[in-house]
């Protein structure tokens, strides 16, 4: 799948999300997609992906984010909200999201 197979509600809680933070967490994110057959497996990963770069030392951060360490906190703080968006994506059923086609 593509992100703009996403819905606009997971596209804004995690693409735009990401990009309010940093343009290379955007890339991390929407590279992913790639990698999924639908929307739910995407949050799924998303998680998933979260977890690991929470786990992610100074290091392998700075592969992640092209040569930048990026604010420690402010990542977390970011991370956080795209965890909750997609608890308020979840939330909302298939049929009642919005896709743009």
């Amino acid at each position: 799948m593509d992100t703009d197979d996403l819905s606009t509600e997971a596209y804004q809680g995690i693409i735009i999300e990401a990009e309010r933070f940093d343009h290379d967490l955007t890339l991390v994110f929407g590279v992913m997609a790639s990698d999924c057959k639908d929307e739910e497996e995407y949050l799924d990963m998303a998680l998933v992906l979260i977890h690991e770069l929470r786990s992610m030392d100074e290091e392998e951060l700075t592969d992640v984010f092209f040569g930048k360490i990026p604010d420690i906190k402010s990542l977390n703080l970011t991370l956080g909200r795209i965890v909750k968006n997609i608890d308020q994506v979840r939330k909302i059923p298939k049929e009642l999201r919005h896709y743009e086609f």
